[in-house]
């Protein structure tokens, strides 16, 4: 493995969550429950561990200040444009993988 310094593994993790986030904000097509569904994570998710992480250090955001970062807007705008409403098959998949934290 690469010997990498603190800050140098901190700045590229950053960066490689800009582009997670840039690419879902591009991908609006990708809908949260099939984010769920294949992967077990979503924009939602990544918007709790934000929050979670600047609370640890002594920030604090809200649901919806931290869910405006990752969606690049305010949630329920993301939610107008570009959600749809789940298909029952979607449904029943997410019950079936949905992550016992949530």
């Amino acid at each position: 493995m690469v010997d990498l310094t603190e800050a140098q593994r901190r700045d590229f993790e950053a960066a490689a969550f800009r582009r997670l986030i840039e690419h879902l904000r591009e991908r609006s097509d990708v809908q949260n429950i099939d984010l769920m569904n294949l992967a077990g994570f979503c924009r939602n998710c990544l918007s709790n561990w934000y929050r979670d992480a600047a609370g640890i250090a002594g920030v604090e955001l809200s649901k919806e200040e931290s869910r405006e970062i990752v969606y690049g807007m305010p949630y329920a705008e993301w939610q107008a444009k570009h959600q749809r409403e789940a298909t029952e098959a979607q449904k029943a998949a997410f019950e079936i993988n949905r992550p016992k934290d949530h």
